[in-house]
Formats: C-alpha cells, structure tokens, sequence
C-alpha cells in the first residue's frame, strides 16, 4: 500500500500506538501478560538478574567503540544477546512486531530492514525489564526505611541490617529467661552477625528481588501508561526506525536499574577504606 500523507500517516500512527499501550500495558492488559510469567520465567528471572551488570558493560562498551572508530567490534558488542529470553519478552515482542508488520501494510509503519526492526523490539523488552528493576530497587528502598529508618539502595545495604533482624530475632527467642528478658539484654549487648550470615541473607534476598521484578510490571505497566512513557518510548522507536539512527549508548532506564548496585558498592568500599 502507498504510503498516506505525512500528517495523516503520523497520526494514525499515534493511535495505533496509544491503542497498543493501552491494550498491552493497561491493567487487563499487563495482568494477562504476566501470566506467562508462571513458568520458567521463576527459573530464568534470578539469572537474568545476575547478568544485568554484563550486559550493561557490554552495552556501554560496545557504544564506546563505536564512538572510537570500531564500529564492527563495537557493533557486535551490542548486539549480543546475555539475558535468557523470557516468555513475557517472547510476548512483547511477537504482539510489538505484529504491529509493526501491520503497520507497514497500511503504509504507517518504517522503510528499513528486519533486522533493524528486530534489534529496535528486543531494545524495547529489555528497557521495560529494566523499568521492572527500578521498580523492585523502590520497594527494596521503601523496606529499609520502613523497618530500619535507613536507605537502602540496593540488596547488599539491605542484606546486613536483615541479617541482623534475623540474627537478633533468633537470639531473642533461644535466651534461657525468656523473650522479655532477652529483649532486654539484646538491647544493651546486641548480637554479633557473622559475615556467612550477611552473605547467604543476601543471596536469599538477591533471589526473592528477582522473583519481585519478574511480577513488578504489574505496578510499572499501568504506571508507565498513565503518564504516557510507554506511548513516548513505543514513538522514540518508530522515529529511530524511520530515521534508520541507533546512537548505541544505553538507555537511561538501564542505568538507573544499576544506580543502586553502585551506590551499594560505592559504600562499602568507602566504609573499607576508612575502617
């Protein structure tokens, strides 16, 4: 089909795509979504978690070379795929590319090739993963300020004062006068944590945030769609698709997911190095 006139192309576009972001994102939508999640996604979303901080590396990597000169090096750094692919990506991106395809056959959708197009959708799923993310470092935030009145960044600030909850909590109930008692005297000598306990807390606790971020779209989804981000980021797309343009650096989304890990260790290290 010919392509229609630029105004009435852009717009129907929008529509199309205001149309997408409500059906995929709104609350019906989302909910259906994540119910593929049930399944191995449990299995792949602790995995995924872990290997978030290497594909940012090779992200920003792969977009420094490019900037560099090395654009063959550079652009297959970025291409290369680390996350296990999940059911509820698999979703999003076989109903987006479906509305791409429908798109080009009203004459709405961009001139460039497949694999553009394929690389643009995969971008698109791991942003909203990363959203997801930042969801969970929010509600690991809200948790250390409500239970601890600290911040908490990240899983390993959380891990130490848990681990002490569950340290102090244990002590408590095993003390030979009784909880009142031990109370008391817990208070004024608290109980000392052993450093295997921290780790294997935060472990336990690395684990539970992956499963938290894999049903964490449930609340970022329709957020993201009342305050218009997910039609902006679906608009950036199509507009980098028609301009066949991909600067290669890593989305904002992806940093911020990563914020808390480095202000996590930017702490301890500091605490080191003064200790």
């Amino acid at each position: 089909m010919p392509p229609a006139p630029l105004r009435s192309r852009l717009t129907r576009r929008d529509a199309a795509l205001r149309r997408f972001a409500r059906l995929r994102y709104g609350p019906r939508g989302t909910l259906a979504l994540h119910r593929h999640a049930i399944g191995a996604d449990l299995l792949r979303a602790p995995v995924n978690v872990m290997l978030a901080p290497v594909a940012l590396l090779m992200l920003g990597a792969g977009w420094a070379l490019t900037r560099m000169g090395a654009t063959r090096v550079g652009g297959w750094l970025r291409s290369r795929r680390v996350f296990l692919r999940s059911d509820v990506s698999t979703v999003i991106q076989r109903d987006l590319g479906a509305l791409i395809a429908d798109l080009q056959r009203q004459g709405l959708g961009p001139d460039t090739s497949p694999d553009r197009i394929a690389r643009a959708i995969r971008s698109h799923a791991d942003t909203r993963n990363a959203v997801a993310e930042i969801t969970t470092s929010l509600i690991v935030l809200t948790v250390g300020i409500a239970l601890f009145h600290r911040a908490t960044p990240g899983m390993i600030s959380l891990a130490g004062p848990m681990a002490q909850m569950r340290a102090h909590g244990a002590a408590v109930r095993d003390f030979a006068l009784g909880d009142t008692l031990g109370r008391a005297w817990y208070w004024a000598f608290p109980v000392e944590t052993a450093p295997l306990t921290v780790v294997a807390t935060g472990v336990a606790l690395a684990v539970a945030g992956s499963l938290v971020t894999t049903f964490a779209g449930l609340i970022a989804d329709p957020v993201q769609l009342w305050t218009g981000v997910h039609r902006r980021r679906l608009s950036r797309l199509m507009a980098r698709l028609d301009a066949e343009t991909d600067s290669g650096a890593p989305e904002p989304e992806h940093l911020l997911a990563r914020l808390g890990d480095v202000i996590d260790t930017a702490l301890i290290a500091l605490r080191s190095w003064r200790g």
